[in-house]
């Protein structure tokens, strides 16, 4: 009798001793701020690996779900992955639609609790990429064309959708006279056309852009300078 007592208290005291041991390493392996970055409209899930570093051995499982689904659905591509990011751009097609997305590891048997992201929305927190220009040179005056970004999506004839089927876009053209080293807003507006006249021959000048999102009050960043020489 006395032998079945010391057998069942090593017993609990082993069961105890594991969960004791298991949680610390559990927690320690749960991936660390967990989000979405989204830059037109293609989305990526980060993370960063668990407060205790385990080399190159922790693998990663993602999963994703709209809000208000009860189920989480597996992310084939990044199931038992060694990255620290994961593109959830197709799973995430509804722009308007809330999602979030959960990350757990992995490492030496040990799996961690999940880590999830905040509510993400595409539509409000995609980051938008400055316009492409494309200057012509017509005599004393140039002819700046503007493109917004193109996204991951195509329309039903397979055409490139731009940041323009989304949302009202307002552009804004600067120049600077290299002379003179003054820069100047020249258009700002709905035309991806603007002509730029009044420039002095035998100068440099040089010409950027912007997009702004009036309904958001965001603007993307400046594109490079394109630089010409009037002759």
């Amino acid at each position: 009798m006395k032998s079945k007592h010391c057998f069942l208290g090593f017993l609990i005291n082993f069961l105890l001793t594991g969960v004791v041991e298991t949680q610390p390493a559990q927690e320690s392996l749960k991936p660390q701020r967990v989000h979405f970055l989204s830059r037109n409209f293609h989305n990526i899930l980060h993370w960063q690996p668990g407060k205790v570093l385990t080399g190159n051995r922790n693998i990663y499982f993602v999963q994703y779900k709209t809000y208000g689904q009860r189920q989480w659905t597996n992310k084939e591509d990044c199931w038992g992955i060694q990255e620290l990011f994961c593109d959830l751009t197709n799973e995430t097609l509804d722009i308007q639609e809330p999602y979030y997305g959960r990350v757990r590891a992995a490492a030496a048997e040990i799996h961690s609790t999940w880590s999830i992201t905040p509510r993400f929305i595409p539509w409000f927190e995609t980051k938008m990429d400055p316009p492409v220009l494309n200057i012509t040179q017509v005599g004393r005056y140039l002819l700046v064309s503007l493109r917004a970004p193109n996204l991951p999506y195509r329309d039903q004839k397979g055409r490139n959708l731009s940041m323009e089927n989304y949302y009202e876009l307002v552009y804004r053209v600067f120049i600077i006279n290299n002379s003179l080293e003054k820069e100047q807003k020249v258009y700002e507006g709905p035309h991806r056309v603007v002509e730029i006249e009044g420039l002095t021959p035998r100068s440099g000048y040089c010409i950027m852009a912007e997009i702004y999102q009036p309904m958001l009050d965001r603007r993307s960043q400046r594109s490079e300078e394109r630089c010409v020489e009037i002759l």
